[in-house]
């Protein structure tokens, strides 16, 4: 069983920046692709960025088209985190954010492959 804890949102002014923690117990961490997903009201659960293992200790990220150059993505193993660095936050990235673990470290952006789901963090950006 593998427990998903996420921190870091908050209310920020468009333009602002924003960091969110997840932190994960349980299970093999390094192994697993790790996710963020984000959704608002009414919206099915949207893809944002994840970091999947490749070999050894190379790990490769994916981005949604709609925060590539503004939301990076990263991973300390020892700490059993994964990060999700937001700037140049847009109000159309107002949502609930949601950290989730893949197990099988599969590849694509189908919220249905991730195993484990945090509680989910409140993000707005205000305009």
């Amino acid at each position: 069983q593998v427990q998903l804890v996420e921190s870091g949102g908050g209310l920020v002014p468009a333009g602002g920046s924003l960091r969110l923690s997840c932190v994960a117990s349980g299970g093999t961490f390094r192994n697993y692709r790790m996710g963020w997903f984000r959704q608002t009201p009414g919206k099915e659960r949207e893809f944002v960025a994840a970091v999947r293992w490749s070999s050894g200790s190379i790990y490769y990220a994916t981005y949604a088209d709609s925060v590539k150059g503004r939301f990076t993505i990263s991973r300390d193993n020892a700490k059993n985190t994964v990060y999700l660095q937001m700037n140049s936050l847009k109000p159309e990235d107002t949502a609930v954010y949601y950290c989730a673990a893949d197990t099988l470290n599969r590849a694509g952006s189908n919220w249905r492959d991730y195993d484990y789901w945090g509680q989910g963090t409140q993000v707005t950006a205000s305009s």
